[in-house]
């Protein structure tokens, strides 16, 4: 239970310190770093969750301008 608690704790603390609207639609997407596929594969379960329920969006690196 307490890694459990540890990972959803680290992906909203991930979440909510990698937000970023994009200015083509305004939305709010969750930006995964470019360089790094292990955040994205680590959280990626959660994200889909995320998704679903929130409609937020994620992104791997920053969207262009």
């Amino acid at each position: 239970m307490i890694v459990v608690a540890l990972y959803l704790a680290s992906y909203a603390l991930f979440r909510q310190t990698h937000i970023q609207v994009w200015n083509k639609n305004g939305k709010p997407y969750v930006i995964f770093p470019k360089g790094n596929r292990v955040i994205y594969y680590f959280f990626k379960p959660l994200s889909f969750i995320d998704g679903a329920v929130t409609g937020m969006g994620f992104h791997i690196g920053p969207h262009e301008r």
